[in-house]
């Protein structure tokens, strides 16, 4: 049996050379679909920003990743000028020839789309075609206000749990939402037991425009605001706290200090997770993770975990993260711990440091549970490829309430 050719369109890895974790999310399901033996191709828009020095140095970091794990010459990045995605087809690639691309296109299986708003043309292009969403509650919301305009998909994923469901605060748009599990690549992710690591760190990006508008009602959806509600758990527990932060901007100095005065450790995460594998030293020398979430996982309660808390999980590293709602499989006490207060979270490093090797073991056994990069492609592939061709094409798009 000749297994799938898959190709994964991913959003803006290229052009943010400095995100080692957010190349991680991605990878993973590359490497989940190859352990089952499928031919993965990875398919990318460049945003062009007229300095041709940032670009270079950024595209040949992206080339150099390629390499590294066996995509050297299995991409497709095409330059676009815009946010907004062009109704035409890519008229040329980097490092591949147009005919070379649409080939591939024409003879794949599926496309794997993380990029909401990719080209109606391009998406087109392939027989079969799946979303992944990996922002629960916020994509159904964009879509609901109109502020997103996703083309149509033959499958939707989700890796929310309550997208959809009845009695829950996310809307299914008029879709069906498949759930998954953000995956990890165990081969890739082993176990690192190390009692002599002291600090429960995360890696995240502080500030952002992000705002939820919705009504008479409006937030600021950012991990600053996050944090800075907990800003006072140091002097709740003796634990060392440590965040990894993109930081830029006077304001972001000017918290960052205040965090290192309440007790935090702050590092920028472009000195310890620029690259895919400083990401990963980074979280293997760390004691755990703790981490908060962004209102909307709150607000919307979709029962999110993050593809960063997976990757902890399987190096043996217990987490403390904050609760996003309702999980039929989630666990609160072992391995992991679900907060909701900083009382709650001091609490869970009290109940990690006094038996912790009891933890580091059942984090794992989490990660092979419940996020093997391998089951979530096996799922992934039976949804995508499984079942009859729909009667409608890739061309249409999904916007308001409902699919027009």
């Amino acid at each position: 049996m000749t297994m799938p050719t898959v190709v994964l369109a991913a959003y803006n890895t290229a052009g943010f050379a400095e995100g080692g974790g957010h190349f991680w999310v991605y990878l993973q399901y590359v490497l989940g679909l190859r352990q089952l033996g499928c031919d993965v191709y990875w398919l990318e828009g460049f945003r062009a920003t007229g300095r041709a020095d940032r670009e270079a140095a950024a595209l040949a970091k992206f080339r150099e990743r390629m390499q590294r794990y066996g995509l050297g010459a299995k991409f497709f990045v095409f330059r676009t000028d815009a946010e907004t995605p062009s109704s035409e087809l890519p008229t040329s690639y980097v490092d591949a020839n147009r005919e070379e691309a649409e080939a591939v296109f024409e003879r794949a299986d599926l496309l794997l789309n993380f990029h909401y708003a990719i080209s109606p043309a391009l998406l087109a292009r392939f027989r079969r075609t799946a979303l992944v969403d990996i922002d629960p509650g916020l994509l159904q919301f964009w879509i609901t206000r109109g502020q997103l305009v996703v083309p149509r998909h033959d499958v939707y994923f989700t890796i929310g749990e309550n997208v959809g469901r009845p009695g829950g605060k996310i809307p299914d748009c008029g879709l069906n939402w498949i759930p998954i599990r953000p995956p990890v690549c165990l081969d890739y992710w082993p176990y690192r037991y190390d009692p002599r690591c002291d600090a429960f760190t995360t890696v995240s990006i502080w500030d952002s425009s992000d705002w939820i508008v919705d009504g008479s009602e409006q937030y600021e959806n950012t991990k600053r605001v996050a944090f800075l509600e907990y800003a006072d758990l140091p002097r709740l527990t003796s634990q060392p706290l440590e965040l990894a932060l993109f930081l830029k901007g006077k304001r972001d100095m000017a918290e960052r200090k205040e965090m290192e005065r309440l007790g935090w450790r702050i590092r920028r995460s472009r000195e310890v997770a620029a690259t895919p594998e400083m990401y990963q030293r980074y979280i293997q020398r760390s004691r755990g993770e703790f981490s908060c979430v962004k209102r909307s996982c709150i607000e919307f309660q979709n029962a999110w975990v993050s593809d960063r808390t997976a990757c902890y999980l399987a190096s043996g590293k217990p987490v403390v993260v904050q609760n996003t709602g309702p999980s039929e499989f989630l666990p609160n006490g072992e391995g992991m711990f679900r907060f909701a207060t900083p009382e709650e979270a001091a609490r869970a490093f009290d109940q990690i440091n006094a038996d912790y090797e009891h933890h580091c073991k059942a984090a794992r056994r989490l990660a092979e549970a419940h996020f093997d990069a391998k089951k979530t492609a096996a799922k992934i592939l039976s949804h995508a490829l499984g079942h009859a061709e729909p009667e409608r094409n890739g061309s249409e798009a999904l916007t308001g309430a409902r699919a027009l």
